[in-house]
């Protein structure tokens, strides 16, 4: 069965939950028997540039270091978001004022 590998997630804003959904799908449909690790090193090679390669960088030499351990890979996943999510959650936002409506005239128009 055929499974969409995830797009490289820079750390702009707005994509860390479609990369994070993407990654936690690959995984359970090709990777269940890895261990969690390698899962871990997967999903950091398709962080690349940006903001999230610098985090990347900080995330490797800690799990090199043995710094830090994951029980499962959806732990790590969920550390990223939270990392990158703010930024998404900010971007929604501004989306949903930007659509807000009052009397059928658009938040632009009172601004």
């Amino acid at each position: 069965m055929e499974v969409a590998k995830p797009a490289i997630f820079s750390g702009e804003a707005g994509k860390v939950g479609g990369f994070v959904n993407t990654c936690k799908l690959y995984i359970r449909m090709k990777m269940g028997g890895a261990m969690v690790v390698e899962q871990v090193y997967w999903i950091l090679s398709h962080v690349q540039e940006g903001s999230a390669d610098i985090w990347k960088e900080n995330v490797m030499e800690e799990l090199e270091a043995e710094e830090v351990e994951y029980e499962i890979a959806e732990e790590f996943l969920m550390s990223l978001k939270k990392e990158f999510g703010e930024k998404e959650e900010e971007v929604v936002k501004a989306a949903e004022l930007r659509k807000l409506e009052q009397e059928g005239r658009i938040m632009e128009e009172f601004v």
